[in-house]
Parts: C-alpha cells; sequence; structure tokens
C-alpha cells in the first residue's frame, strides 16, 4: 500500500533519495491511469526498498508536468541520482514494467 507523504518540491525528494524514484504522472479522470495505479502497486510490492515510487497529479501540478514534458498519460519517468533515465508512455502490465526498470535498480 502507498504511503503519502509532502515534500517541499520534487528536485527535493529526487536529491533526497539514495534510491531511485518512478514518478507516475497522472490525472484522475485518466482511465489507464486508474488502471496503473495497480500496476504500480504490484511494482511497488516487488521493489520495496530498491524503489521509490511517487504519484503527481498533472491537474494539481501542471507546472512539473510541464517541466518534465508529460504530453501523455500515465507518463512513468525514473530517476536516479536525481536525474531522468528512462521514460515510459501509455500503459504497460507489471512485468514489462519491472523488465523495463530492472537495469536502473
Amino acid at each position: 500500500m502507498a504511503v503519502k507523504k509532502q515534500f517541499r518540491n520534487l528536485e527535493e525528494l529526487l536529491s533526497d533519495s539514495d534510491i531511485p524514484v518512478l514518478v507516475d504522472f497522472y490525472a484522475e479522470w485518466c482511465g489507464p491511469c486508474q488502471v496503473m495505479a495497480k500496476v504500480l502497486e504490484q511494482v511497488n510490492a516487488q521493489t520495496t526498498d530498491r524503489l521509490k515510487v511517487v504519484k503527481i497529479n498533472t491537474e494539481t501540478y501542471p507546472q512539473l508536468a510541464s517541466q518534465h514534458e508529460v504530453t501523455a498519460l500515465p507518463t512513468l519517468v525514473l530517476f536516479k541520482q536525481g536525474q531522468p533515465v528512462h521514460r515510459i508512455e501509455g500503459l504497460v502490465q507489471a512485468k514489462q514494467l519491472l523488465a523495463q526498470i530492472q537495469p536502473f535498480l
């Protein structure tokens, strides 16, 4: 189960993390985003202590979506040492997602 935490800004969260951070840019109205939430729960359960999953609502934080060039939903951006290293647009299954991010963990 995901834990909601507050942070001042995304850069602070990314720079303070000693493990990779997978950011899910989503919107409440987005059907595929709702499916992806379940996928991310599965991935989070399998990567505990090796990956941090963060969800950012693009309706609430449009400036972050723009800054990270999010043009499709859902968009997942994997950050390592504060830098984007991998990007996935659209819906993927947990097995596919794990295979794509495994080299960065």
